[in-house]
């Protein structure tokens, strides 16, 4: 986007910290979420009959038992959907229901077969008869992605991104390290779950009130399986309890059930999922195994190194590939890595599809680096963070990526130093080793870690936006665009681009629910980029309607284009002043046109999937965090004491939501490093942990009694929206910090001698676990 021909006054809405523009009706139970609208006459409620086997082939269904449950109005198999049985993302290896006899049923909680009744009540006690209903031939479950591995089974083929002569360099090196880790998946835990109201329109027309990321795609979904044009369907999101990139695909299957039932009964359906049946039907973050060997010097500096990472992907395809790229490009994080070597392997297992979450790969990539460099510096007997720093990017040299892309606005020796400078690292690391010297059953640890985060979609088309933009004879401006809200504040950011572009209070403007029929072809609100993309279509769109009023203003009053400004709801032309309200209706009498569609599509990005190659990236945001732990040797049990942040969101556009997400991510990826564990029954294939009794996330009693948050606060080189940058997912990589930190209290259980075995999450029975081997083995 090119600079505007008339600069604003420096004073305006954005860069401030306000509000998030539903905060207040969130707190009052005023905000209303697709589950919340008031019915239409006649709705229906559906839900899911799912498979009770991990692996099999489907026999039969005994409907007509379903269908006799009081209440139940219809019951149908795959073969009721008029269109494509499909909801695949990417590759069309995902049925919407498992199919008719003969199908292969994949995971334990497979939708098998849909139920439409009057109440929700009596779908759910028709679906729960699945059990009884579905005639099936049991096959052995593959459950462990290093099992499907050894034998082959992936949803797409194997990747490989490397630069050099990785082999050379480890058999030069004068030491190695060998490592054999993992890291778990992550459930998303939206408050919201997945969600669909699905209302026959006209002339064959569909509306879906839907909690997706993805308007365009659950549109495109829900219209092939309905046969229909896309025209004829219609998505509407205003707002999600949450998303985490979990109802960025897998939102599809909820839609186009509701919507082939509407169909059917010609009637309103809502299917809203049982929280336990949202576990068993939806995929979550890919949890990775690594196999990794690393060269090095006697400073610590990566010489060259080799990593196989293997993911569990679940029963089919979703996100997988691009999930994997995504951590392949990760795996330098700050680091030169001047010879290396990668292999990325998507593992199909009879568990749910895993999909994208915050990171979407990134975070497995990175730790993957980031545990290597750990175990480097224990060896060595050094301070982690000082290899950590031997083995920065550097400026203007050691400066490309292994995939190409130069790594320009280098800004992590800065950050890191300012970090170790307010956290008082060094004297804490002296006083942990002090209080470990006279304290034998509690432990502290200590870490510092950095982060980089490429943004932008990793595949290149999806790089664009599209915004409508409409000006009331009032003054009043409505906003739509692409993107979804789902509690992380893109609306207000949009509404502050709007009313700074505009001259505007920010009361001024509102930005209402996403809406297919008004913005189409929308890219998903993900990868971090909802503000970047949306925020400059909304601004474009802002400014050819500003410019029309410049043209307008200097006509009517004899003025040179300049001397027009706009500002506080007011604009000045030359002598004359007057609201932005008058400015307008004058401009109506004269038929200027008063709305306006933006477009953005983010320059210079380019990616070959074949050589792995390329500039995926538009910028990096870049960030550190510092957290001091407290370990109990004898039970796991752990406390964080102490966290210190400092995190690059470049010029923010609003403060206050930026600190708060990265507040957010810091607990969520806390989470995902130390507590969230996932357990599949070993013989049947059911994920134990299906509800919040067995699975637990952070609570407000995790959180640290000291808890520092700040923000770089330096304007991002490249023209993002007002030199901002993406907030929402690079923090996640944080709280590595948290896991190296209980690493460390674990090896100075052992005097710091032996290098521990723990993988994430640390829960406590892992720490205790890893605390025994470092005590066996010292």
């Amino acid at each position: 986007m090119n600079a505007p021909a008339h600069p604003l006054p420096a004073a305006g809405v954005v860069g401030r910290s306000r509000p998030h523009e539903s905060a207040a009706a969130h707190v009052a139970g005023s905000a209303p979420y697709t589950d919340d609208l008031p019915e239409l006459a006649g709705t229906l409620h559906a839900a899911l009959g799912l498979s009770p086997v991990a692996h099999g082939v489907l026999r039969s269904v005994d409907l007509e038992r379903v269908r006799a449950v009081p209440g139940v109005v219809d019951a149908f198999c795959a073969d009721a959907i008029p269109g494509e049985n499909q909801c695949g993302s990417l590759v069309k290896d995902e049925p919407i229901l498992a199919g008719g006899p003969g199908a292969v049923l994949r995971h334990l909680g497979q939708p098998v077969y849909a139920v439409v009744a009057t109440t929700r009540e009596a779908a759910r006690r028709a679906a729960a008869l699945a059990k009884e209903v579905i005639a099936f031939d049991a096959l052995p479950p593959v459950l462990d992605a290093m099992q499907a591995h050894a034998a082959g089974q992936y949803v797409v083929p194997p990747v490989r991104l490397a630069r050099g002569d990785a082999a050379a360099a480890l058999a030069a090196a004068p030491h190695r390290v060998e490592l054999d880790f993992g890291v778990g998946g992550q459930e998303h835990f939206y408050l919201e779950g997945q969600i669909a109201y699905a209302q026959p329109q006209e002339q064959g027309g569909m509306k879906v009130l839907c909690s997706t990321q993805h308007p365009s795609e659950m549109q495109h979904l829900v219209a092939h399986a309905l046969h229909r044009p896309s025209h004829a369907v219609q998505v509407e999101c205003r707002r999600m309890g949450g998303g985490f990139g979990g109802k960025e695909s897998q939102s599809a299957l909820p839609a186009c059930v509701a919507a082939v039932a509407a169909v059917r009964s010609g009637r309103p359906v809502k299917l809203r999922l049982d929280r336990d049946d949202d576990f068993l039907v939806t995929g979550r973050r890919h949890g990775f195994r690594y196999q990794l060997a690393l060269g090095h010097d006697v400073d610590g500096r990566v010489l060259g190194a080799e990593v196989t990472m293997v993911s569990n992907a679940g029963h089919s395809a979703d996100l997988s590939g691009p999930v994997m790229t995504r951590a392949l490009c990760h795996f330098d994080n700050c680091y030169w890595l001047p010879d290396v070597a990668m292999q990325g392997y998507a593992a199909r297992t009879n568990t749910q599809s895993n999909t994208a979450f915050r990171g979407f790969g990134g975070p497995q990539g990175a730790f993957a680096i980031e545990y290597a460099l750990d175990s480097v510096a224990r060896r060595l007997g050094r301070d982690a963070l000082a290899v950590r720093h031997a083995n920065f990017y550097g400026v203007g040299e050691r400066d490309l990526t292994p995939y190409g892309q130069r790594v320009e606005d280098n800004i992590v020796v800065p950050l890191v130093d300012e970090l170790a400078a307010s956290s008082d690292y060094a004297a804490r690391r002296e006083a942990v080793a002090a209080f470990n010297a006279t304290s034998p059953v509690l432990k502290k640890g200590l870490a510092l870690t950095p982060l980089k985060f490429g943004i932008s979609f990793n595949v290149v088309h999806l790089n664009q936006a599209g915004a409508l933009v409409n000006v009331y004879l009032d003054g009043s401006v409505l906003v739509n665009h692409g993107g979804t809200e789902m509690g992380q504040g893109l609306n207000t950011k949009v509404a502050q681009v709007v009313a700074h572009e505009l001259g505007l209070p920010f009361e001024a403007v509102r930005v209402t629910a996403t809406d297919t029929h008004k913005v189409a072809n929308t890219s998903a609100t993900a990868a971090s980029t909802g503000s970047d993309l949306n925020g400059k279509a909304a601004q474009d769109a802002a400014r050819r309607i500003r410019e029309r009023l410049v043209a307008f203003a200097a006509r009517r009053w004899g003025v040179a284009a300049e001397d027009v400004l706009f500002a506080d709801g007011r604009v000045q032309a030359g002598a004359e002043a007057m609201s932005f309200a008058e400015l307008c209706n004058a401009a109506y009498l004269e038929r200027v046109q008063l709305w306006s569609e933006g477009f953005y599509a983010t320059p210079g990005l380019s990616w070959d999937r074949q050589t792995m190659s390329g500039k995926p990236f538009y910028y990096f945001a870049w960030g550190a965090a510092c957290s001091e732990v407290l370990v109990d040797t004898l039970t796991g049990e752990w406390r964080l004491l102490r966290a210190d942040v400092l995190h690059d969101v470049g010029a923010s556009l609003n403060p206050a939501l930026d600190i708060g997400q990265v507040e957010g991510a810091f607990v969520q990826g806390m989470g995902w490093m130390t507590m969230e564990e996932l357990v599949w029954h070993p013989k049947t294939g059911l994920l134990a942990t299906h509800a919040p009794s067995t699975y637990k996330i952070p609570t407000a009693n995790d959180l640290p009694p000291e808890f520092h948050v700040r923000l770089f606060g330096r304007p991002n080189p490249q023209d993002s929206i007002h030199r901002s940058k993406a907030v929402g997912e690079p923090p996640l990589l944080l709280p590595f910090s948290v896991f190296f930190a209980i690493r460390d209290a674990v090896s100075a259980a052992g005097g710091h001698r032996v290098d521990p075995p723990l993988s994430a999450p640390a829960t406590s029975e892992a720490i205790l676990a890893a605390v025994q081997a470092v005590r066996g083995a010292a």
